[in-house]
């Protein structure tokens, strides 16, 4: 299936790969996928991870396969059936074992439903978000969490925080945009270890779009806003639509703009160049989030 699927930038829509487990609908965002393939013998690894079922190498590239079934709480059989999405975030290559795969569906960052308190549990639940097609629901997964939860380290490297030692307070007001509530609170907790105290905190891309307008309004924007820190995957607006807004505005499009996410690769990395993005980091690497938002905002 090809999954090479150009978006215009900007328009706050995504792609979504609907696949099945056990009978019941999922999505992925297609930006994180590579590829597709039939399921092939993998090689089992001693002392794996339960839901690790082993490695193969397709071509010069070692990759883990996730039992997905396993991975998100669901009856498993460990039958030779089914297809591997090979996917890329994180910097990570790493292979997800599905049932079927039905199709690609185009839409609106604002058509996904957020998952409630009763879903979702801050840290614990596995959903992003879900789309309704025809009568039918479909949960677009946590692929993030999920490896995290397999392989903590693979996570943000708060440590890096630390390492840098003891920092200087910063007042620069920095407006930070992230979806997911334990990676809202690493990236904020990780910020105030390296001295900048003075966050404004909002979960998608709208909020922060509507709280960059209200200061414009006022007047106030300059003083208050001196660097803006998104993710890309969010519900309402994604981090390159609010990102194309910020640069898109006379005003606005002087304050620096950091996308911090997951799916920062090649593509994706000169999609927010076109943009305007005035850096962009890969999750993990909160050390250098730190060391550009250091040289954004002196």
């Amino acid at each position: 299936m090809d999954t090479n699927i150009l978006l215009e930038n900007g328009t706050n829509e995504l792609e979504v790969l609907e696949f099945t487990l056990g009978g019941n609908h999922y999505g992925i965002n297609v930006a994180k996928i590579r590829e597709i393939l039939t399921f092939q013998k993998v090689t089992p690894v001693p002392n794996a991870h339960p839901c690790i079922e082993g490695v193969f190498m397709p071509r010069d590239i070692m990759i883990s396969v996730i039992n997905l079934k396993r991975a998100i709480g669901l009856n498993h059989n460990s039958d030779d059936k089914g297809l591997f999405i090979i996917t890329n975030f994180n910097k990570l290559n790493i292979a997800f074992h599905v049932d079927s795969v039905l199709g690609i569906h185009r839409i609106s960052w604002a058509d996904i439903i957020k998952p409630d308190q009763t879903i979702n549990t801050a840290g614990s639940g596995v959903s992003t978000g879900i789309i309704k097609i025809e009568d039918k629901l479909i949960i677009i997964l946590d692929f993030e969490k999920i490896v995290t939860d397999i392989s903590p380290e693979t996570g943000l490297k708060v440590s890096e925080i630390e390492e840098m030692g003891d920092r200087q307070r910063n007042d620069a007001p920095i407006l930070v945009s992230e979806d997911s509530p334990l990676l809202c609170k690493l990236i904020t907790d990780s910020l105030k270890k390296a001295g900048y105290k003075n966050l404004i905190v909002t979960s998608n891309g709208q909020e922060a779009w509507d709280t960059l307008i209200k200061l414009k309004k006022e007047g106030t924007y300059a003083e208050k806003v001196k660097c803006v820190i998104t993710d890309i995957e969010m519900p309402l607006m994604d981090g390159h639509r609010l990102t194309k807004l910020i640069k898109s505005d006379d005003k606005l499009a002087s304050i620096p703009v950091v996308i911090f996410s997951s799916l920062v690769n090649e593509e994706m990395r000169r999609k927010g160049e076109q943009l305007g993005a005035n850096a962009q980091l890969s999750k993990p690497e909160i050390g250098n989030l730190v060391s550009e938002i250091d040289k954004l905002v002196k």
